[in-house]
């Protein structure tokens, strides 16, 4: 209950709430769409190839543009960031949603609204994540990552849980409706918000390029950070196509098709339960123990392992999907307080973009190398060294002394560690 109220404690704080309802609407909206998307395809007499071409065109979009996000981040209001890239996709999105509903919709125009929705998600992400800082006083930011983080996981399992309802109900357009609804309420909250602008002076920007030569410098001034970006990029490489090609097969094929969906409820579960724990557990060496838990990940694939030599345990890979999304959720709290604490404010959007580059740019080539490569050596084996990969790269992170000794700062401090 103090977890609770802790939480709700900070609620207090006008701008905070604004930014919490927002980008929890958001997550809501983001789980219903891919599902609604991918029938919508189906329905509109797609393939599996062209499923992946739409899916494709927007993760594409995301890599391409993200870095701008963050240099934007760092000149612009993030919150007219934030507020403008929801209007704009509250308006593409209505378009696909009334496209459907009228008859007239196409692959072609999912595809490109694919990219521009891709585009726009990029160019808010940097400065969402930046946001967190700005709506709380310091002593209060551990509690706000964790309860804004609680908050996304939560929604996203309500939408992935209604999206499939929704779609069987009243069809695709009316579910991508539900989604474009919920980015117009997330641009008035981002309106309502009112912070003290961190841009910088139009007379001191460098270029664009200099701004993202300045972004990278930051990164790799910190060892800590660099460190986990190539770590993160490790993650998706392998887990991406673990998840997304080699799970609903083996685990279809073992345990049937609804053990795959249980799986993945386990998994968000998890998240949560992370979340909670983080709202009340505050490790001196956050870092430290974060990466620690992430170990925790190679759980997941080493449990869908079993399932492909024929020892499958629905108990067993519950348990090791709810692990991998507890520990990831613990080390994503004290990932994104340690970016928060020891990033220069001016730079914080920028080093978010890098960041999130290191996942868009490795999910697609894990995607794409998984199946292949689980071909040649045989599933079940390639998950294994999947679960290596993931927990081996956790636990040599830990030899590193700036991952090590990071600490947790306790109240306000302008400073920001080099190491």
């Amino acid at each position: 209950m103090g977890v609770v109220n802790g939480f709700l404690g900070l609620l207090r704080h006008r701008d905070y709430r604004l930014l919490v309802t927002g980008v929890t609407v958001s997550s809501l909206g983001g789980s219903i769409a891919p599902v609604a998307l991918a029938f919508a395809v189906l329905d509109l007499g797609g393939s599996a190839s062209d499923l992946g071409l739409v899916v494709a065109a927007y993760a594409l979009a995301e890599v391409v543009t993200v870095l701008f996000g963050g240099v934007l981040g760092d000149r612009l209001p993030r919150q007219v960031m934030m507020q403008g890239s929801s209007a704009a996709a509250f308006l593409t999105q209505g378009v696909v949603a009334v496209a459907l509903i009228a008859g007239w919709g196409s692959i072609s125009l999912l595809m490109v609204v694919g990219i521009v929705n891709g585009s726009l998600g990029a160019l808010a992400g940097p400065s969402s994540s930046a946001m967190t800082r700005q709506t709380v006083p310091e002593g209060d930011l551990p509690a706000a990552v964790a309860g804004r983080r609680l908050c996304q996981n939560a929604a996203s399992v309500i939408g992935f849980s209604v999206a499939g309802l929704l779609v069987a109900s009243f069809g695709s357009g009316w579910a991508i409706a539900v989604d474009a609804a919920t980015y117009a309420v997330a641009a008035v909250c981002f309106g309502l918000i009112r912070v003290v602008a961190t841009s910088r002076a139009a007379e001191s920007r460098p270029s664009l390029v200099g701004d993202l030569r300045a972004g990278a410098a930051e990164v790799f001034r910190h060892t800590w950070l660099w460190l986990l970006i190539g770590q993160a990029l490790l993650y998706h490489l392998f887990f991406g196509g673990a998840q997304s090609v080699l799970g609903p097969i083996v685990v279809g094929d073992d345990l049937g098709r609804a053990a795959w969906g249980w799986a993945l409820a386990a998994l968000m579960a998890g998240f949560i339960a992370g979340g909670l724990v983080s709202l009340r557990w505050r490790p001196r060496h956050g870092l430290f123990v974060g990466t620690a838990m992430l170990s925790l990940t190679a759980a997941f694939p080493f449990a869908m392992a079993l399932g492909g030599t024929g020892g499958g345990h629905l108990g067993l890979l519950l348990l090791g999907a709810f692990v991998h999304g507890f520990g990831l959720e613990i080390f994503s709290v004290n990932w994104d307080l340690s970016i928060q604490q020891n990033v220069a404010e001016e730079k914080l959007a920028r080093v978010y973009s890098f960041d999130l580059v290191g996942s868009f740019v490795a999910r697609p080539l894990g995607l794409a190398f998984t199946g292949p490569v689980a071909d040649a050596v045989g599933f079940d084996r390639w998950l294994v060294v999947v679960g290596a990969v993931m927990g081996g790269s956790a636990l040599l992170s830990l030899l590193f002394p700036s991952v090590r000794h990071l600490e947790r700062r306790s109240g306000p401090s302008h400073e920001v560690s080099p190491v």
